[in-house]
């Protein structure tokens, strides 16, 4: 359009212009995309009429809708990799895996993983926020460094897919695990920057492993990303089976039990436990998305929904973002939403 300035003077045609101008404004803003949003491994909050997503990407990707439809992508949580975490992981650059985000006592809580790929030389770590409107004059996320780290011949287990759960006396747990002895959980403090004392450490769900699988072998028994998610009087444990990560290859799965204590066990549909390999199929893949999983819960405004990415077929196998309903059958398991 015409520009006024002091050298030069314009008379604009309103009704010449006018068609164009409409036009325009039905075009969204560039910032602002369709659902199926390119990510991997989303999480997601409401705060006031807004929702938050958040998944791996260098420093932590964030994205904002106001009807989880449109979404428009914000700045990410770190501008440079934590000083800690390159310390902690040889060759880490900033790219950041797996978030959770909750909210607790007046602040955002927001675990992270930093890892090499295919190995446990893994930490999970904290960030903490006020609010999550970059608008707002108290935004700014605080890192508070190194939360848990696995050890390569040390530990059997891969300090990655962080998820925070609380149970019914509000006493706060954090489920995490990728592959090799499964799935972890630990009580936090109060606080929820560290580990609580005395130790408590469980594992909830895990698949089987060959004895002769070498300790620094991720082995073949493919499960993580643990999220819990609490309805009625059961925990339900939410986790992923096979493999996320080879685009049209993928064959990820989400499978799930449930427990009436956070701690386990948790009991598939058919009454095997998940610490035995056990798991009730949640949602698998299609034609269309061949692998779906690393799944994040919620209720919203008194509707469940289940998040997660999945392999697009038409689009050479990149994850896109999908929101599911998620309904509740007579015998208390989730049914998604088609």
């Amino acid at each position: 359009m015409p520009v006024l300035n002091r050298k030069y003077s314009w008379r604009i045609n309103l009704k010449a212009i006018l068609p164009i101008m409409l036009y325009f404004s039905f075009i969204p803003l560039a910032c602002a995309q369709e659902e199926n949003i390119t990510v991997h491994d989303p999480v997601m909050i409401q705060q006031d009429n807004t929702y938050y997503l958040f998944n791996t990407g260098w420093g932590i990707t964030v994205w904002s809708s106001k009807d989880m439809v449109n979404w428009k992508r914000e700045e990410s949580v770190f501008k440079d990799p934590p000083e800690w975490a390159v310390k902690a992981v040889p060759g880490f650059k900033g790219h950041i895996w797996a978030p959770d985000i909750s909210y607790y006592n007046g602040s955002y809580y927001l675990y992270y993983s930093v890892s090499a790929f295919g190995k446990n030389t893994s930490c999970i770590g904290l960030a903490v926020n006020k609010t999550l409107d970059p608008d707002d004059p108290d935004f700014m996320w605080a890192d508070q460094g190194k939360i848990i780290q696995s050890v390569p011949g040390r530990d059997l287990w891969n300090a990655i897919d962080p998820n925070l759960a609380f149970d019914e006396s509000g006493t706060p747990w954090l489920n995490f695990g990728s592959f090799w002895a499964g799935m972890k959980m630990v009580k936090l403090r109060d606080d929820l920057k560290g580990i609580a004392d005395p130790q408590e450490w469980y594992t909830i769900a895990r698949r089987p492993r060959d004895i002769k699988t070498d300790d620094y072998d991720p082995g073949k028994g493919a499960i993580e990303a643990p999220f819990i998610f609490k309805k009625g009087k059961y925990y339900y444990l939410f986790v992923s089976f096979d493999y996320c990560c080879r685009g049209l290859k993928s064959n990820y799965k989400i499978m799930i039990g449930r427990s009436g204590k956070i701690t386990g066990p948790y009991i598939d549909r058919d009454g095997v436990p998940m610490l035995e390999g056990g798991g009730t199929l949640v949602l698998g893949g299609s034609d269309a998305w061949p692998g779906v999983g690393h799944n994040s819960a919620y209720t919203f405004d008194g509707t469940d929904y289940l998040v997660f990415h999945a392999y697009d077929a038409s689009d050479n196998g990149k994850p896109k973002l999908r929101i599911k309903k998620m309904a509740w059958d007579e015998a208390g398991w989730p049914v998604i939403e088609e």
